[in-house]
């Protein structure tokens, strides 16, 4: 099975909360695009900032490249956060063939990004507000929700849940999930898993928040007759009530 998820959407988690600078414009949205799908370097489009470091970036991409050969990255202008932000939406896509399986991966984040104003200006800095990684094995994408939040307080304790979106008639399904670390989503690690037998439709646990603000990221591993599928949830860890649904 392909490494662990974490991560290949590629872009950096960040928990810097506020960026200085411009939003990018709809040019340079499509120069970044045409750089992550191109053969050159990505300095040509982004610069490193806030939450952004490009050498880590390409790392990264080059990671997914190996995994997912025919990856792709799509940019599209997404939903304006409360406070007026403009945000931008990232989804990757990609397959990869071994042996008689086929793995599919879809990732998607939801972005504010910043530029450097001007002629030429480039992507110089991120915040990352939402970030969630599928990859499925199988001859159909097996239907699965996860129920997990986008972001907690400190402290709180708050459910994990991925559920097989069809009754499970009589098969037998296996799963387990884990926290990463830090140094694991940036290293692109594969985490160890223990799977256990599921029931009730699915994988359900109720975990606890840091008590400092950042991020958790969470790695599942469902395990079905029909396929696998493998997913990675970041969520974001906050402490004013007001930072929940940005």
């Amino acid at each position: 099975m392909p490494r662990s998820l974490a991560g290949l959407v590629v872009l950096l988690v960040s928990t810097v909360p506020a960026l200085a600078g411009a939003g990018p414009s709809a040019a340079q949205l499509q120069a970044l695009e045409a750089a992550l799908n191109g053969t050159g370097e990505l300095r040509g489009a982004m610069e490193d900032g806030p939450g952004l470091d490009v050498t880590l970036v390409e790392l990264r991409r080059r990671s997914v490249l190996r995994q997912f050969p025919d990856a792709r990255w799509q940019l599209t202008t997404g939903k304006p956060l409360r406070d007026g932000r403009s945000t931008v939406q990232l989804q990757v896509t990609g397959s990869r063939q071994e042996g008689p399986t086929r793995y599919r991966l879809d990732g998607q984040q939801q972005l504010v990004l910043s530029s450097s104003g001007g002629p030429g200006g480039r992507i110089n800095g991120q915040i990352v507000i939402r970030e969630q990684t599928l990859m499925r094995s199988g001859e159909a994408d097996l239907p699965v929700s996860l129920l997990i939040p986008d972001a907690v307080l400190t402290g709180q304790r708050y459910d994990v849940d991925a559920l097989f979106d069809e009754p499970l008639e009589g098969a037998i399904a296996a799963g387990g999930l884990v926290a990463l670390t830090g140094q694991q989503v940036n290293a692109l690690e594969s985490p160890e898993l223990q799977l256990g037998a599921l029931g009730g439709g699915g994988l359900f646990k109720s975990v606890q928040a840091p008590f400092t603000p950042g991020s958790q990221t969470w790695a599942i591993l469902l395990v079905h007759p029909k396929g696998i599928v493998s997913a990675t949830k970041r969520v974001l860890v906050v402490a004013d009530k007001t930072q929940l649904d940005p």
